[in-house]
């Protein structure tokens, strides 16, 4: 229930703060005080947009906050779904800037308005005049009789299943555009592969034969080059084989007259050894050099087929060629999946399908069973409000029979298309409710409906704004003791302009406007005692009520 709410720097109120009772709760205040004002604070909190342009003061932040005791099962799962810490006294608070800025709170924890909006739901139940147009959409009517067939658990396993149904549709609809995809794609990917397939790369291959072919094409100036190396080396009686040896000797003889050229000698030596190795070297590369026009050739056509493959795909690496063949393998695979995919994807749908339809049609069943008791409980209660002749109709195809050969459409909801039909009249046909009820009958059968809907479901905080519109007299009395029964176990707050309504609250807070610092303000005011009577009975006769008006209202009090 709400507890309290906070109110500061918000269209004209400049500070509110106001608590509220279990039970029937009543709003009353001359038209233009600011009753609406409330409800726009109280819907901020509840995860409406903001608007900066609601700032009484625009150089200060508007904050709107509300105190709520809240127990149920379904309160605790939201707050340790969203990773909130649950207090049986919640406070949802909302700030917003003179820069537009908004910020939302929960228990201090700062929240999305998507959090709040999810929250709310669960908290607030907010019925405004124009509200009973949704008496005419489906979706309102289908909640009702699953409110009545009380099949809570079954409707979400098959919302949940119905979720999943459509997104395996979405999956196999892909798989099908990528079939066709890729059956345009597959011989291009094929005729890549096999081209791919047949040259036989290997890592390292191009980099050796680069180096092969600059070796062969230049096989003469090598070799030539490389006899002059020898001759030099070793070659010619003045070579620097001969040279070395012949130092290493005379070092050698003069250590006898200084040691320290022994070291040198020896060094020299060394050095006579390490060159006759590179000679020996040399003479085995200059050996295996041989000019062969037939390998180059070779090499030359095996050269082109990389060039051309890293040219065609514009690469620059065998590496990269080989990635690009195992990527194309990879898509041909994953081609020729896909019929199996599918197949999968299909058998999947189709058991999905078979299992929504049998859940439908036990929802079905529940909802047909419901119908019956909708249509006696409502006609009661429209009784009770001064519409003797008034029935409310249930229509839904599926009644008649549920069929197990027939072929069923579901959607997010099962198989049903229920239809409420409304008469307020004897011998008047049935007919959409927007179509034959007055203003008057539409409050009085919204209100009979969420009446009946209220013991079945624990709905939470209901705020009524007006809802006796067209009503008076002996009728208003009538609704006001269906709120009064309302209220015995669900909170409510009534924004009225009815003295029969307005003496049934439990508490009775009044709305008016003064004038401070030369600009009209919102105010309230709860009412006690001779305030109250005095209010009521304003209500009755107008601003300056006659002793009669008064003691209507003590009347009214006491009933």
């Amino acid at each position: 229930m709400l507890r309290r709410l906070f109110i500061r720097n918000y269209a004209l109120i400049d500070h509110l703060d106001v608590n509220f009772e279990q039970g029937l709760n009543i709003i009353t205040g001359e038209t233009g005080a600011g009753k609406s004002i409330l409800l726009g604070a109280l819907s901020l909190i509840l995860g409406n947009r903001a608007d900066t342009g609601a700032l009484l003061d625009k150089s200060k932040k508007c904050i709107i906050e509300g105190e709520f005791e809240v127990e149920k099962k379904v309160v605790k799962s939201f707050f340790k779904e969203h990773e909130l810490d649950f207090e049986k006294s919640t406070i949802i608070r909302r700030e917003i800037s003179s820069e537009g800025k908004s910020r939302a709170f929960i228990n201090d924890t700062p929240v999305n308005l998507n959090q709040l909006k999810e929250l709310s739901l669960l908290l607030v139940d907010i019925h405004s005049q124009h509200e009973t147009l949704l008496l005419n959409t489906t979706q309102f009517q289908l909640d009702v009789v699953d409110a009545f067939a009380q099949h809570d658990d079954l409707l979400a396993s098959y919302q949940q299943d119905f979720t999943s149904y459509q997104q395996l549709k979405k999956q196999l609809e892909q798989l099908h555009e990528d079939e066709k995809r890729s059956n345009a794609d597959q011989d291009y990917f094929k005729f890549q592969f096999t081209e791919l397939d047949e040259a036989n790369l290997i890592s390292d291959e191009q980099q050796k034969m680069e180096e092969e072919l600059q070796t062969l094409t230049h096989a003469e100036e090598i070799k030539s080059d490389l006899a002059l190396v020898l001759a030099s080396v070793s070659g010619k009686e003045d070579n620097l084989v001969n040279q070395l040896s012949q130092l290493s000797s005379s070092l050698a003889s003069l250590a006898k007259y200084n040691g320290r050229l022994n070291e040198a000698a020896t060094r020299i030596k060394s050095l006579n050894i390490e060159l006759k190795d590179i000679t020996s070297e040399i003479e085995s590369i200059e050996e295996e050099i041989i000019y062969d026009p037939a390998r180059i050739e070779i090499i030359n056509e095996r050269l082109n087929i990389i060039y051309q493959l890293e040219q065609k795909h514009r690469l620059k690496t065998i590496d990269e060629l080989l990635a690009l063949k195992n990527d194309i393998e990879s898509k041909l695979y994953n081609i020729s999946s896909l019929e199996d995919q599918i197949m999968k994807l299909s058998k999947e749908l189709e058991e999905l399908k078979s299992k929504l339809i049998k859940q439908a049609k036990k929802i079905s069943a529940g909802r047909n069973n419901a119908i019956p008791k909708i249509e006696s409980e409502i006609k009661k209660l429209l009784n009770e409000v001064s519409l003797p002749d008034a029935v409310l109709k249930v229509e839904n195809p599926a009644r008649a029979g549920l069929d197990e050969s027939r072929t069923y459409g579901i959607h997010a909801t099962g198989i049903d298309q229920v239809k409420f039909l409304f008469s307020a009249n004897k011998g008047v046909a049935y007919q959409d409710i927007t179509k034959v009820a007055s203003g008057g009958e539409l409050s009085r059968l919204m209100l009979v409906i969420k009446s009946s809907v209220a013991k079945l479901i624990a709905l939470p905080t209901i705020i009524f704004d007006e809802i006796d519109t067209g009503v008076s007299g002996e009728v208003a009395l009538n609704v006001g003791k269906v709120m009064k029964r309302m209220s015995k176990h669900h909170q409510l707050i009534a924004i009225t302009h009815l003295p029969q309504i307005a003496s049934r609250g439990e508490a009775h807070y009044f709305v008016y406007k003064e004038i401070q610092n030369k600009r009209a303000v919102t105010k309230m005011r709860r009412l006690e005692g001779d305030d109250r009577v005095i209010e009521i009975a304003k209500m009755l006769s107008g601003e300056k009520p006659s002793s009669v008006a008064v003691e209507n209202a003590k009347e009214l009090l006491k009933m």
